[in-house]
């Protein structure tokens, strides 16, 4: 089990994501890490509880209104700096947090291997930002699109590209995810109590649903892409 963040909005995205880990540190505290879009992707990761995250990101501060976050508890690979999330491809371009497990990982990572793709960890979310790269044709919707319909397992995902900065995207296959509805932001998480305390309006994904996050707003879809109408929830607690 881990614990997944997003953001789109106008403040500093490194605080916001930083602020909902700790508060989603109950899903796993293995290692952890950021990705701050600000034209260039910033990858910052850490093994260990959020407080080294934290230390690393005081040292750089990386500027930039998007970004994407994960706390870990270790299934593919040992915890490490080199196994924490987020992931990128090799031009780090393409970046992604997971929580869940690819069942078929490794005969994607045969595959990708095989075409010339070279790895840097042992976790199977690394072969989903190889993926998306290797699909990616000007769309990042339709290029994560593909990259569910090979990816078995149970998870949920978000995905950031350079080549689209302001764009977060985002899927759920069984693992948990909701959005939160700021004021002009928008939040990602696993759970509920991650971003409580800075909104009381969420739109609950449900399995199969995908969530695409700009500077327009929130939309919902199915993973084929037929539109949904999702009511806002309140919480009252």
């Amino acid at each position: 089990m881990c614990g997944i963040m997003g953001y789109v909005g106008p403040q500093q995205a490194a605080t916001v994501l930083l602020d909902g880990l700790r508060r989603l540190e109950y899903r796993g505290y293995d290692s952890a890490g950021i990705a701050v879009a600000n034209g260039a992707i910033a990858v910052l990761k850490a093994e260990g509880k959020i407080d080294r995250l934290q230390a690393v990101v005081d040292a750089v501060q990386p500027p930039g209104t998007i970004g994407i976050g994960h706390t870990r508890w270790a299934t593919h690979g040992a915890p490490s700096d080199a196994n924490a999330h987020p992931h990128t491809d090799a031009s780090g371009k393409f970046v992604v947090v997971h929580n869940g497990i690819i069942e078929n990982h490794q005969s994607l990572r045969d595959e990708l291997v095989e075409s010339g793709n070279v790895f840097t960890s042992e976790t199977d979310t690394e072969i989903l930002a190889h993926l998306v790269a290797d699909a990616y044709d000007g769309d990042l919707v339709a290029a994560v699109r593909s990259v569910v319909d090979v990816a078995e397992g149970a998870y949920a995902l978000v995905v950031m590209t350079e080549h689209e900065p302001r764009k977060s995207v985002a899927v759920r296959r069984v693992s948990p995810m909701v959005v939160g509805l700021g004021d002009g932001e928008t939040f990602i998480a696993s759970d509920i109590p991650a971003v409580l305390h800075r909104t009381k309006r969420f739109l609950i994904v449900e399995d199969g649903e995908m969530v695409v996050v700009d500077d327009s707003g929130v939309r919902i879809t199915t993973i084929d892409g037929d539109p949904v109408e999702r009511d806002v929830f309140v919480v009252d607690w």
